[in-house]
């Protein structure tokens, strides 16, 4: 075989369906580069795509809008502390604030891992890597999301134990869900929760369900990262090394992540929050740690545990 039909051969090998390639140079989703194409913004050597029904290979030229797509970059983790108030989302036909709208300037285009409401508020996963999204987004990943949820209403343990066997609301089948009453205030209640799946309004709906409502939500962990004591608005960079041991052999494959790649750019730290004032709010044991060497309790994290964090903690109220 000679060297140009080997070259083609490789290429051939090597080729991803378009929206996968937009994905994962960290420009948007696949759904959402699905959209780009329908659009008709996409472009492969110059010839506008018409459907996302294509493969590309290293040696095709991209281009979105006329301009070039950018190379991949290597795999980087962001935890944010999201705020109450904002949509998780590009845009807003509402001209409601957003997620991107007010993370630092300094960060490469990321997308986030799952979605949180308007009005829930802590631990969101960003990276520039939209495989990587893919596959923590899956329940199937088996990674448990853990929120703190303040409710108006009163309730007993006995019935949130019935949650772990799943509950049918509405039509809707949730799976089994962890809750545990952690005390009750005035005519409210704190409780935490886990759950694997994180349909939409998915804790709502059943405490809904339970007579009670849900005047606070806070995610506090996704799998082994955890929102500990990063501050409201604060962004903190997970270090390659925890990020791999945390993915394992098995999700690193599936994600098709890329460690080797130099950063396109410098890594600054993000700006660390000065401690703020005023009465701490609930919280539970120790569950603030973020990546600690055990993870979670209940999370199913891969690979090695030894996630060292080695930042500087600054505890935020909730």
């Amino acid at each position: 075989m000679s060297d140009r039909a080997a070259a083609k051969t490789q290429d051939q090998e090597k080729a991803e369906r378009i929206a996968k390639v937009i994905a994962r140079a960290g420009v948007c989703s696949r759904r959402e580069a699905e959209k780009l194409i329908g659009e008709g913004r996409v472009a492969v050597n110059g010839a506008v795509l018409a459907s996302p029904a294509f493969t590309v290979t290293p040696a095709d030229a991209v281009t979105i809008d006329g301009a070039p797509l950018a190379a991949r970059e290597r795999t980087r983790l962001w935890l944010f502390n999201k705020r109450r108030g904002l949509v998780t989302s590009n845009r807003d036909p509402q001209g409601r604030t957003t997620v991107f709208s007010v993370l630092p300037a300094g960060l490469p285009r990321v997308v986030t891992i799952g979605r949180l409401d308007i009005n829930t508020e802590g631990l969101l996963l960003l990276t520039n890597d939209g495989g990587l999204a893919r596959i923590l987004e899956l329940p199937a990943t088996g990674w448990l999301r853990r929120y703190r949820v303040r409710v108006h209403g009163r309730v007993k343990q006995a019935d949130l134990d019935r949650l772990a066997r799943g509950v049918s609301v509405d039509g809707m089948v949730y799976g089994a869900i962890e809750a545990n009453l952690d005390r009750e205030q005035g005519a409210n209640c704190w409780l935490t929760m886990g759950l694997r799946e994180g349909k939409n309004r998915e804790i709502k709906k059943i405490l809904e369900y339970l007579g009670l409502t849900v005047t606070r939500l806070i995610r506090i962990s996704y799998g082994p990262f955890q929102l500990g004591d990063l501050a409201s608005g604060a962004v903190e960079e997970v270090r390659s090394r925890v990020l791999r041991d945390q993915l394992g052999r098995k999700l690193s494959a599936a994600a098709n992540v890329d460690f080797d790649t130099p950063p396109r750019q410098p890594q600054h730290a993000a700006p660390t929050a000065k401690r703020p004032s005023g009465k701490r709010g609930p919280s539970k044991g120790r569950a603030g740690k973020r990546a600690t060497a055990k993870g979670a309790p209940g999370d199913k994290p891969t690979g090695k545990q030894g996630a060292r964090r080695g930042h500087a903690r600054r505890r935020r109220p909730v």
